[in-house]
């Protein structure tokens, strides 16, 4: 029988995934679809959305002084963010098939849709890319991390935690030693909801 928090984290995953078909909704608003990981707008919202592309001189010149001093500081952030992808990357490839662990698709969290929008200029899509990758990839890494962490340790906190990654309801509760000791082995290795 599930305990009351598995119920809950249950609960917050229906939430999220309703969340997800909601948002999928827009769709129909906006008139637009997907086919094979591309957006296609209608002809007559391109046109309407190029009404609204602020041109590259304004956006420039409309900026505050103090944004565009800062941005030297979050480019400079792609050497290390790219470097993490690269090893987090690699130690996924290498070490998942040791463990048995599925393998994360980065492509289910590194997102790349925003260069469709026609109201934005090639800065704001720079940008928008840039936030996309670095978003994304904090995402996959946090996937990584949870399935890794369900392999090595799948103890549940005592502490409060603020955001909870995909795996945690799978893991034992805190302080329960019995229940450790006799299902972290099947703990570790239950990965059959990632079919």
């Amino acid at each position: 029988m599930p305990t009351q928090i598995e119920v809950l984290l249950d609960k917050m995953k229906d939430l999220e995934d309703e969340l997800v078909d909601e948002l999928q909704k827009q769709q129909e608003q906006f008139s637009y679809e997907i086919l094979k990981r591309r957006v296609y707008f209608e002809e007559k919202v391109i046109i309407r959305h190029k009404e609204y592309a602020k041109q590259l001189f304004n956006y420039i010149a409309d900026a505050k002084l103090k944004h565009i001093l800062s941005v030297p500081f979050i480019w400079i952030c792609i050497v290390p963010v790219a470097l993490m992808d690269i090893t987090i990357s690699l130690y996924q490839a290498i070490c998942f098939p040791i463990y048995g662990i599925p393998k994360v698709k980065r492509q289910d969290y590194i997102i790349f849709d925003r260069q469709y929008l026609n109201y934005l200029n090639i800065i704001e899509k720079i940008n928008c890319a840039y936030c996309s990758y670095v978003n994304g990839l904090l995402g996959y890494f946090q996937e990584i991390a949870g399935r890794t962490e369900q392999f090595w340790c799948p103890i549940k906190h005592a502490k409060r935690i603020k955001s909870l990654h995909s795996r945690y309801q799978k893991f034992i509760d805190y302080g329960d030693a019995e229940t450790y000791r006799s299902k972290v082995e099947t703990a570790r290795h239950d990965f059959k909801d990632l079919g």
